[in-house]
C-alpha cells in the first residue's frame, strides 16, 4: 500500500535553480567572511539540554530534544538537544580547545540549527545560520563591536537585499539607566522592553507596572526606548533624561564609537536604536538587529551582540562578540516570496552533443578536456537529432552546445544563435557564463 507523502511545515526544500541561488548566497557570505580574516569551524549538532536551556527565559521552547528509541537502562548520558543557535556550541568549542587556539580567535560557522517551536513566516524548524565571532582570553577590546557591523555591510553590499538598516544598542546603556532610576530587576526589565515591537508601548507599560515598577520608572524606560538616531546625537538625548550612572556612561561611549565607525566606512547603514535589547541573557554590551527597509515587519535577518561571560573555565573568561545572518530567514523572503532564482537550474555551462553512439568516446574526450580547465560540462544522454539536443540544453538553461566534427568542432551559443569553430584545449565561455548567477525577480 502506497504511503501518502505530506509536507512538514518549517523546512525549506528548494527546486534546483533556487538551490543554486541559495548556494551562490552562501558562497558570497563565505568569501566575505574569509576576506575579513575569519576561519571556518564546524561544531556538533547537539548540546546538553541543560546548557541550552540556561540561555534565557524562553530558551526551553526553542529546543528539539533528542533521544534514542532504545537507550540502555543504565544510560548515564545527559539529555541532548539540537542547538538553536551557534553561539552556545561555539562557546563550548572554545573551552574544549582553548589550549590549541590562537587568540583573539576569529571564526565563522555556516551550519544548520533547529527550533522546537511553531513555524511562522520567516521562522523555521530547521534553518541555516552564518555566524562570525571574535573571542579573546580575559579581555576583548570594544573596537571589534564596530568591525563586525562593517563585515555585515560588506556581505549585504554583494547580495540583492535592497535597502537595510542595522539597529544597534548597547545593553550597558539599558542596564546603567535602569539601575540609575532605581530598578533592581534589570534582566526582567530588559526582557519586557524587548517585547516593544510585538506588543507596543501600552503593552510594555502594563507589563512593567505589573512587575512592580512605578509610573515614573515606566515613563523613563519608554523614553529611553524611543531614542533613535543615525549619528551620535543619541548621547545628548539620553543625557537629557537626567540619569547618572557609570555603566550608562560606558555604554554610551561604546555605542558612539560603533555608530561613528559605521558612518565613516558604511554610511547610511547603522542607526542607534535604544529599544533593541535582544532576549538572550548572555548579551552584555553591543547588540545588533538588521531590518530590510521594504519589509521591516519581517523582523531581523541578522542579529547578535557582545557577551562577556558565556565561556569560562573557572580560571579564564573568554569574552566575545558575534553576529549571525539568518540565511534561511533571508532566503525565505528573497527566494520563497519574491522569486529570486538562478540563471539556470544546473551548474553546467556546456552540453557536448553526441553525433551517434559510435562517436560518443570522442564527445567524452571533449567533455573531459573542458572539465579539466574548470568548465562545468555535461555529455548529451542521447545521440538524438541536434535540434533535440539543443532543446535538451535550452530547457535546463545551458548556454552552450558543443558539436564535435571530423572537420573541426563547433560551439553554439543557443541564446544568440552564434556558432564558431572551437578547440577544447583553449576555448572558454565568457566569465559570466561559467557559473550560474542570481536573477532578481521581474519588476
Amino acid at each position: 500500500m502506497a504511503t501518502k507523502v505530506t509536507p512538514i511545515s518549517g523546512f525549506q526544500e528548494w527546486l534546483p535553480a533556487d538551490r543554486i541561488a541559495e548556494q551562490i548566497v552562501l558562497d558570497t557570505i563565505r568569501e566575505v567572511f574569509e576576506l575579513h580574516g575569519f576561519a571556518s569551524i564546524n561544531t556538533r549538532s547537539v548540546e546538553p539540554v541543560e546548557r541550552l536551556s540556561s540561555q534565557g527565559e524562553d530558551a526551553d521552547k526553542e529546543i528539539y530534544a533528542v533521544r534514542r528509541l532504545a537507550a540502555p537502562a543504565d544510560d548515564s548520558e545527559p539529555s541532548l538537544g539540537l542547538h538553536f543557535d551557534m553561539t552556545v556550541p561555539f562557546a563550548r568549542y572554545v573551552l574544549e580547545n582553548a589550549g590549541k587556539l590562537t587568540f583573539p580567535f576569529r571564526r565563522y560557522q555556516i551550519q544548520q540549527a533547529w527550533r522546537g517551536e511553531r513555524p511562522q513566516r520567516g521562522r523555521y524548524r530547521e534553518f541555516i545560520q552564518a555566524d562570525i565571532d571574535i573571542i579573546d582570553a580575559n579581555e576583548l577590546p570594544p573596537h571589534y563591536e564596530a568591525e563586525l557591523l562593517l563585515v555585515i555591510a560588506d556581505v549585504f553590499s554583494r547580495l540583492p537585499v535592497g535597502d537595510y538598516t542595522v539597529h544597534v544598542n548597547n545593553r550597558k546603556i539599558c542596564q546603567g539607566f535602569y539601575t540609575g532610576i532605581g530598578i533592581d530587576d534589570v534582566i526582567g526589565t530588559l526582557r519586557i522592553v524587548d517585547k516593544l515591537d510585538k506588543i507596543g508601548d501600552d503593552g510594555v507599560a502594563k507589563m512593567l507596572l505589573a512587575a512592580g515598577h512605578t509610573q515614573e520608572q515606566v515613563d523613563q524606560c519608554l523614553a529611553l526606548a524611543r531614542i533613535n538616531s543615525t549619528d551620535s546625537s543619541f548621547v545628548e538625548q539620553v543625557r537629557a533624561l537626567g540619569v547618572e550612572n557609570e555603566l550608562l556612561d560606558e555604554g554610551l561611549a561604546h555605542l558612539k564609537s560603533v555608530i561613528d565607525t559605521a558612518n565613516e566606512h558604511a554610511p547610511g547603514v547603522a542607526v542607534a536604536d535604544l529599544r533593541i535589547a535582544r532576549g538572550l541573557d548572555y548579551y552584555t554590551g553591543t547588540v545588533y538587529e538588521t531590518m530590510l527597509e521594504r519589509d521591516p515587519g519581517y523582523g531581523s535577518v541578522c542579529s547578535g551582540g557582545r557577551y562577556d561571560a558565556l565561556a569560562t573555565d573557572g580560571k579564564r573568561t573568554f569574552p566575545g562578540v558575534g553576529i549571525s545572518i539568518g540565511v534561511s530567514r533571508l532566503l525565505g523572503l528573497l527566494i520563497g516570496e519574491e522569486g529570486l532564482t538562478a540563471s539556470r537550474e544546473t551548474p553546467v555551462a556546456v552540453l557536448v552533443a553526441v553525433t551517434d553512439e559510435q562517436s560518443r568516446p570522442e564527445s567524452m574526450r571533449v567533455a573531459a578536456a573542458l572539465r579539466a580547465r574548470g568548465i562545468p560540462t555535461l555529455l548529451s544522454p542521447k545521440a538524438a537529432k541536434f535540434g533535440k539536443q539543443i532543446q535538451f540544453a535550452d530547457r535546463r538553461g545551458i548556454p552552450f552546445v558543443w558539436f564535435p566534427g571530423a572537420d573541426g568542432d563547433q560551439v553554439k551559443d543557443i541564446r544568440s544563435g552564434d556558432q564558431v569553430s572551437a578547440d577544447s584545449s583553449s576555448w572558454t565561455p565568457p566569465a559570466d557564463d561559467v557559473r550560474p548567477s542570481l536573477v532578481p525577480p521581474a519588476g
